[in-house]
């Protein structure tokens, strides 16, 4: 098992190296740069930049250089921690990325605890009864839920919690512990602001395994082993939860690696609505504004979780079945 995961984390390191490269592609491929954007924010304000001035500012980041050039002066730093200076925020890439990182993980987290934890049980249950009335009611949840845009139930969900139960929607702090010091206070607060976010953003994920765990446990439940352990007279209980689900959540094991970065720059919409301080909206500025040093280095980033979340799925798997850890 070491030596698998030793040479998995080999692989990444050219891997990282390619994908950097694209990253760096496709931030460049609009026309112009963020000081052409900036420009033109400018002129629509009725402000006006000297060209001697945004040129000035372009020898300064090295944008007069050739495109390799940019690319050699970007990742060089890397090797030092360094990602670059963001040009709208004038600030270091990784100061930005850290300062969101943990409540985007946060979010993300809670939103995987809450997809696995609601579809596993309702997809077992639903194998486990086809075709009753049951199946048919989540069925029908698990289809709202893929097609309802999660824009839409985010405003829906603002609008229960604010006129139904007089709650607080929006942000995931009190205007009193926005920009406090981290506290246990400012902690417990982030909690009880967490659930609509986790909500609204984990009910799309939930509806689509709800299926996959419906379809993959009603295969297993049809396989000849368990055919056998009900022969022996085990209980039905047993059966199904150590010898089905056992099997039967190796595709929603396989999917955890995809999830987690889908989760975190998937939120970005919502994100907006519930103006959640996430790293979405940030990466979704940096692309609207040209900010090639942010944007490329999200895209890094989120390139990274999906590597590593493929690597903590693979070693999962090779845990909850024998099987794999045989081959």
């Amino acid at each position: 098992m070491l030596t698998f995961i030793a040479r998995r984390l080999l692989h990444m390191i050219p891997t990282l190296f390619v994908i950097s490269i694209i990253s760096f592609i496709l931030i460049q491929l609009p026309k112009g740069d963020f000081f052409d954007s900036l420009q033109a924010e400018l002129m629509a304000n009725d402000n006006e930049a000297s060209k001697e001035s945004l040129e000035q500012q372009r020898i300064k980041y090295h944008l007069d250089k050739p495109l390799y050039q940019q690319y050699l002066y970007w990742v060089g730093g890397f090797f030092k921690g360094d990602f670059g200076l963001s040009l709208e925020w004038q600030r270091p890439v990784n100061e930005l990325i850290y300062e969101r990182l943990g409540l985007t993980f946060a979010l993300a987290f809670g939103s995987l605890l809450f997809i696995y934890v609601v579809s596993i049980p309702i997809g077992v249950y639903s194998a486990r009864r086809p075709n009753t009335v049951g199946d048919h009611v989540f069925t029908s949840i698990g289809v709202f839920g893929l097609c309802i845009p999660d824009f839409i139930l985010a405003i829906v969900a603002m609008y229960v919690v604010v006129f139904w139960f007089g709650g607080d929607a929006g942000g995931m702090f009190s205007r009193e512990q926005e920009f406090a010091p981290w506290t246990l206070t400012k902690v417990w607060d982030l909690i009880k602001h967490l659930p609509l976010p986790v909500f609204v953003v984990g009910v799309g994920g939930t509806a689509a395994l709800i299926r996959i765990m419906r379809n993959s446990m009603l295969n297993c439940l049809k396989e000849q082993y368990i055919t056998t352990a009900r022969a022996k007279g085990l209980s039905e209980g047993k059966v199904v939860y150590k010898y089905g689900l056992r099997v039967a959540i190796n595709p929603l094991i396989s999917m955890l690696g995809m999830q987690f970065p889908t989760l975190i720059s998937g939120s970005t919409i919502v994100a907006i609505v519930l103006s959640l301080p996430t790293m979405g909206p940030m990466y979704l500025r940096a692309l609207q504004t040209q900010d090639m040093f942010l944007a490329g280095t999200f895209l890094l980033f989120l390139s990274t979780m999906l590597l590593l979340g493929n690597l903590i799925a693979d070693i999962l798997l090779a845990l909850a079945d024998p099987r794999i850890r045989l081959e």
